[in-house]
C-alpha cells in the first residue's frame, strides 16, 4: 500500500475540522437551541407563535431568568449556589407573613426580599471568610432555608391578594408582563456589572485563577462574598415574581427551580471552573428551557416527560461546547 503525503494548506486556509473545533459553541448552543425549537414547535402546533402564547412564555420565564444572572455570577467564580430554591421560598414565605400582619404589600416585598439577600450574604461569609467549600455551604443552606420557610408558615401557604400585586402581575407593555420586563431590566445590569465594571473584572479573574489574582491584588474572599449575596437579591425578586404569579406564598421548595437555574447557565455558556461568563447566554437558555416546557404542554405531553427533555437538551449543550478548545 502506498501511503499518501499530508495535505499543505495555505496560511490563512483552515480544513472543517479545525472551524468546528474553534467555534464558539459555548455562545452558539442556546441561540441554535432556541431557533430549533421555535421551528420544530411552530411547525407542530399553530398555537405555539401566537401573541397570547410568546407573552406567556416570557412571563413563565422570568423567574428562571433572575435565578440564572445570579447563578452566572457565582459560577463565573468557580462556585455553586445550591441552595437558590430555598431561598425563593424563605423569602416568599416572609412576603406572605409580613402582609398578613396589614403592614403593606411595599414593606412585605421588601422584606421578602432582604430575607433571601441575607440567606445569599450568609452564604458568601461563610464560604469568603470561613473558606469552607461552597457545596457544603450552600447544601446547608438549601436545607437551612427550606426548614426555616415550613417553620415560619407551619407548613401552609399564606394567601397574597393585594390590588397592587395583581396589576403587576396581570399588566404589562402590549404582549410583554412587567414580569419579564423586571427580570429583563435586571439582565441587563447584570450584563453592565460583570462587562464594565472593576468589580466585574475581578469576578471573572477570580475564576479565572484565584491565586494569580490575589497576588495582583484582587481580594477574592471578598468578591467570593458579593456574589452570593447578589445570589440572594436575585431570589428574593424571584420571589416576588412567584408570590405575584400564583397569589400566595408557597413554602414547599420547586426543586425545578434549582435544577433549571443551573442549566440555563450551561446552557448559556458559562464556564463551570470559572473565568468566562457572560449574562444574554443565561437569559437565553432560560427562555429555551421554558420554551422547551412550554411546546410539550401544547403537545400534550406528560409533564413526567418534561425533566427527561430538559436533561436530555443539557445534555447536547455540553457535548457542543465540548468542542470548544
Amino acid at each position: 500500500m502506498t501511503a499518501s503525503a499530508p495535505t499543505l494548506e495555505a496560511p490563512g486556509q483552515t480544513t472543517w475540522k479545525a472551524r468546528l473545533r474553534h467555534a464558539p459553541w459555548h455562545e452558539l448552543a442556546a441561540p441554535v437551541g432556541l431557533v430549533l425549537l421555535v421551528v420544530v414547535f411552530s411547525a407542530l402546533n399553530d398555537s405555539f407563535l401566537t401573541v397570547a402564547n410568546i407573552g406567556a412564555l416570557l412571563t413563565a420565564s422570568a423567574i428562571l431568568i433572575l435565578l440564572a444572572v445570579g447563578q452566572s455570577f457565582v459560577m463565573a467564580t468557580g462556585g455553586i449556589d445550591l441552595s437558590i430554591a430555598s431561598q425563593v421560598a424563605l423569602g416568599a414565605v416572609v412576603l406572605g407573613l409580613v402582609y398578613s400582619t396589614g403592614a403593606g404589600i411595599l414593606l412585605a416585598v421588601i422584606a421578602g426580599i432582604l430575607t433571601a439577600a441575607l440567606t445569599g450574604v450568609i452564604n458568601g461569609l461563610v464560604i469568603g471568610k470561613g473558606r469552607i467549600t461552597d457545596f457544603i455551604v450552600t447544601l446547608g443552606m438549601m436545607s437551612a432555608a427550606q426548614g426555616a420557610a415550613l417553620i415560619f408558615s407551619s407548613g401552609r401557604p399564606i394567601t397574597v391578594l393585594d390590588g397592587g400585586l395583581l396589576r403587576f402581575a396581570s399588566g404589562g407593555i402590549g404582549p410583554v408582563s412587567w414580569a419579564f420586563l423586571v427580570a429583563l431590566g435586571v439582565a441587563v445590569l447584570a450584563h453592565l456589572l460583570l462587562f464594565h465594571t472593576r468589580f466585574g473584572v475581578h469576578v471573572l479573574a477570580t475564576g479565572g485563577n484565584a491565586s494569580s489574582a490575589n497576588e495582583v491584588g484582587v481580594r477574592t474572599q471578598r468578591i467570593k462574598f458579593a456574589v452570593y449575596a447578589v445570589m440572594g437579591l436575585c431570589c428574593g425578586l424571584a420571589a416576588v415574581l412567584l408570590v405575584a404569579r400564583v397569589g400566595s406564598a408557597e413554602p414547599a421548595v420547586n426543586t425545578t427551580f434549582l435544577l433549571n437555574g443551573i442549566a440555563a447557565v450551561v446552557l448559556g455558556g458559562v464556564k463551570l471552573a470559572g473565568g468566562r461568563a457572560t449574562i444574554l447566554g443565561p437569559v437565553t437558555g432560560a427562555i429555551l428551557l421554558q420554551a422547551l416546557v412550554n411546546g410539550l404542554t401544547l403537545q400534550g405531553i406528560s409533564q413526567f416527560y418534561q425533566p427527561l427533555a430538559v436533561g436530555v437538551v443539557v445534555v447536547a449543550a455540553a457535548f457542543l461546547v465540548r468542542f470548544q478548545k
